[in-house]
């Protein structure tokens, strides 16, 4: 059985780890799911990405990680490799991508709150890179965080030790702690749909990429302006109307 439910709703493509009896715990097939789900997202205009039941993500399944203690050298790095692709895959993906987080987000699942372009958490998740409790490292995703948190991650990373939402956003883990969550979810993808797509897209590359000389940015933006959804867009705010996208 698929351990992801894939569902879209209009504009917005809704992808759910669906494994509440694991804590949805990442395993090799989890994993090579969720891969193939952001590599391609088609014409999505936000992706949304939550775990069913108390939990967002656990982290790697105890069942996984017995079986991966007799695994060679070799064998170690080409499973943490596909972890890495997975990860490099959602915090890549083309469409805005808004993470909905509750109860636990430990190890690799806080690397999976790190790859969203926004997070949204409930005032009890807990977050946690806890590896080195287990005598490892938070390698494979350290890219992500440290993009996101910066050095934040100094004191987590060494001590393993788990904390709370308020603390997941003073560090910038999380983007919104909120008391109703799929409210707080609704009302960021009810923002992100009000954006061109194109614009949104070229956005997140624009926040992603390196940027770069004035020159070369100066022809960005007038790509965009140039463009039929920059015409539109411009157009229909002179003329006091919607842009096509919202009507």
């Amino acid at each position: 059985m698929s351990a992801l439910r894939i569902e879209r709703d209009g504009g917005t493509l809704r992808i759910t780890i669906a494994k509440p009896e694991r804590r949805n715990a990442f395993d090799a097939a989890l994993i090579a799911e969720l891969h193939d789900a952001f590599a391609d997202v088609g014409d999505a205009r936000a992706v949304v990405l939550a775990g069913d039941g108390p939990s967002f993500c656990a982290g790697a399944d105890v069942e996984w990680q017995r079986s991966a203690i007799d695994l060679t050298f070799e064998e170690n790095v080409d499973d943490a490799l596909r972890l890495y692709r997975m990860l490099e895959t959602v915090d890549s993906c083309a469409a805005p991508v808004v993470a909905r987080v509750q109860g636990y987000a430990l190890g690799g699942g806080s690397g999976l709150v790190a790859c969203a372009d926004v997070a949204v958490a409930a005032a009890d998740a807990t977050f946690g890179f806890t590896e080195v409790r287990l005598g490892i490292i938070p390698a494979v995703i350290s890219p992500f965080v440290l993009a996101k948190i910066g050095a934040g991650a100094r004191r987590y990373f060494l001590t393993g030790e788990r904390f709370g939402a308020a603390d997941a956003l003073r560090i910038g883990l999380v983007h919104e702690v909120a008391e109703d969550l799929d409210a707080a979810v609704e009302g960021v993808v009810g923002e992100l749909l009000q954006a061109g797509p194109e614009a949104a897209r070229a956005a997140k590359r624009l926040v992603r990429e390196p940027l770069g000389t004035g020159d070369e940015l100066a022809r960005i933006a007038a790509r965009l302006r140039t463009s039929p959804e920059g015409q539109e867009g411009l157009r229909a705010f002179l003329d006091k109307r919607k842009p096509s996208w919202l009507v």
